[in-house]
Parts: structure tokens; C-alpha cells; sequence
């Protein structure tokens, strides 16, 4: 993308509500416009030889001056070759950021009357995988940090050591009188080496954490942290108490799972759901909702392809989902044209 592109402003780069959606992008052709002037708002440049010399061919596709390739402006982003009509991609981004519990893949397929629910269910995975920028900003000034963990009852030890669940961090930056932004990671336990990993990545040094007093913070905060450590046990007080932030966080989190997700997430790819999480979590105070679903297409066409293969193959933990028998049809389009009053018939 050019970086000379204005400040977005609403009902001119983004629609305002879903109303203004509907009627901007009732035609999948104004939807392949509009990520052609998202991925080149200066002008087309060719992603095989970058030069900015092209043609528009009647199919809406790019001819490129310099190498001749056809580029198509979905080519080389989330959008590659899908049989899903841009409608439908772009019906589930508004869905998928502008509700506070977000959109199953079952509730999608249903409501987009679509073939399978793999295509739900990738189209979803799709969009969660670009929604973290590389180099984001780390959270910054005071950082309440501590572990949780996904999973139903299990035998066993409890807590920290417990088997057959996912344990998880999260870090939520603490301000006057509400919490800021959030961070939510797969660790793959409670070692000073794996929180000392979380942090680095989501946490600016020289922040001040607080934590609880597991005896794995201090080595996991020296030298670049400020730590700030509260037992539990010896303050009399409960959890929620001593760390509100990430025992909110943790809350909001897994009442997401067990609601809009019914509990069927994947270890595999929990990662991307917590990302999807915080995408809407860290934008709750956006004044425009619209700009969510700007910002989602923006960072869809600036990313890579993701097939369905290589999504199946990261989650191997469980069984494909059912496939449809007979040959695939292509998904139906929201595209529906002028309509009679069917019951004025």
C-alpha cells in the first residue's frame, strides 16, 4: 500500500453502518473496486516487477506495463482464488468485528446460506490470520501480567500443572481508572523462559509489570522490566482482587469460547481466535465501527494467500469437518439485483 493514503474518513473510505454496506457493496464488482483502491490507493503497481505502468482489461483485472502479467486485485492476498462472491467476504468482516461476540463458523455458513462449513470456517481463519501486524506496538507504562488455562475438568494436578489444556497469558496495560489495551499468548508452560518469551513479545521494555508471586516472574522480568510481585495466599485477598484486569480479561475470553464458539476451538489454531479476541477487544472505544471493517480489509490485502490445506494441516488435532458429497457449487452471491414485492404477487 502507498503511504501517502489520508486519514480514513467514514462514509467516504469505510461505510458508516450496515445499512451504508449494504448499499455500497450490494455488487460484488464495487467490492473488487474497492480492495483494488485499498491495495493501490496511488495507482496499480505490479507485485511481480513493480512498475507502476498498467492497463485495465474488461474483466477488471490489470495488465501490467512492464511484464505483462494479469494481476488481479485479489491475487497474492487472503482472497486468492476463492469461489466465495465478495459479498459474502465482505457481509462476514462487518459480522465478524462489529458484534461484541463476533460470528461462529456454524452461525456464518447459516446465515450466508453457504454449500459447506468449511468455507465458514476458513473464510474466518482467514480474516483471524491478518489480524495481528507484524511490529505492532508492545503494551507500555504498567502491565498486569498472569496465566490462565482453556479446558474442561481433568484428573490430575489442578492449576498451573494441569494436563489436557491449554495454558495462556495475558497482559493488559492498567490505566487511571479503566484497563487499555491487551495481549493475549499460547505458552507452552509457566518457566521463566516461556513468560520471559510472552513478554518480549507483547510487552515494551522498561514497563512496570505486575504479577502475582509465582517464582517465576522475578527471574522472567530481570533486567528489563520493573516487577512488581503480590502472593495470593499471603494478602488475604481473592485473585480477582489482586489482578482485576487479567481475571476480566480471562473471564471475557472464555464465556467467548464457551458462547459464540460452543467450546470447539482447536489448540492448534486457539492462537487465532485469541488474536480475533483482541482485535475487537483493543478497538472497543472506536467511535466509527465502520473503521474495524476498514482496517480488517486493509491488512487482508496486504497479506499472503492461506489455502484450506494448509489450515487443515495446522490443526490436525481433530477430525476434518464434514465434506458435502457431490461436486462443489460455487456459494451463493448477496448480489440479488433489483426485487419485485414477492408477495404482492
Amino acid at each position: 500500500m502507498g503511504a501517502t493514503q489520508p486519514r480514513p474518513v467514514a462514509g467516504r473510505d469505510y461505510p458508516r453502518s450496515y445499512a451504508q454496506l449494504l448499499a455500497w457493496f450490494g455488487v460484488d464488482a464495487r467490492c473488487l473496486d474497492y480492495l483494488d483502491w485499498l491495495r493501490w490507493p496511488d495507482g496499480f503497481v505490479c507485485p511481480n516487477c513493480a512498475s507502476a505502468v498498467g492497463w485495465r482489461l474488461a474483466d477488471r483485472r490489470w495488465k501490467c506495463g512492464g511484464c505483462e502479467r494479469k494481476v488481479s486485485a485479489t491475487a497474492g492476498t487472503i482472497f486468492d482464488k476463492t469461489r466465495t462472491p465478495l459479498t459474502v467476504w465482505f457481509a462476514a468482516a462487518w459480522l465478524m468485528v462489529n458484534s461484541k461476540t463476533g460470528i461462529s463458523a456454524t452461525q456464518l455458513q447459516r446465515e450466508m446460506e453457504l454449500g459447506s462449513y468449511q468455507t465458514a470456517w476458513a473464510m474466518l481463519h482467514r480474516y483471524r490470520s491478518v489480524m495481528v501486524l507484524p511490529g505492532r506496538d508492545r503494551l507500555r507504562g504498567e502491565v498486569e501480567v498472569d496465566e490462565s488455562y482453556l479446558g474442561g475438568p481433568e484428573p490430575g494436578i489442578p492449576g498451573r500443572g494441569a494436563l489436557g489444556k491449554v495454558l495462556f497469558a495475558a497482559a493488559v496495560e492498567l490505566e487511571e481508572h479503566s484497563f487499555g489495551r491487551a495481549r493475549l499468548g499460547i505458552i507452552q508452560d509457566a518457566s521463566a523462559e516461556s513468560l520471559a518469551a510472552f513478554l518480549d513479545a507483547n510487552v515494551e521494555p522498561g514497563s512496570r509489570v505486575v504479577t502475582d508471586g509465582w517464582s517465576s516472574y522475578p527471574p522472567a522480568t530481570r533486567d528489563r522490566y520493573k516487577h512488581k510481585g503480590t502472593s495470593i495466599s499471603a494478602s488475604g485477598l481473592p485473585a480477582h482482587e489482586v489482578l482485576p484486569a487479567t481475571h476480566r480479561v480471562f473471564s471475557l475470553v472464555k464465556r467467548w469460547v464457551m458462547g459464540t464458539l460452543q467450546g470447539s476451538t482447536s489448540p492448534a489454531h486457539l492462537q487465532g481466535y485469541f488474536d480475533e479476541w483482541v482485535f475487537r477487544f483493543n478497538r472497543r472505544r472506536s467511535r466509527s465501527r465502520g473503521l474495524l471493517f476498514y482496517t480488517l480489509l486493509r491488512q487482508a490485502v496486504d497479506a499472503d494467500p492461506l489455502t484450506y490445506r494448509s489450515l487443515r494441516k495446522a490443526g490436525r488435532t481433530r477430525p476434518a469437518p464434514t465434506t458435502v458429497p457431490g461436486p462443489r457449487s460455487r456459494p451463493p452471491s448477496l448480489e440479488i439485483g433489483t426485487v419485485e414485492l414477492p408477495w404482492r404477487r
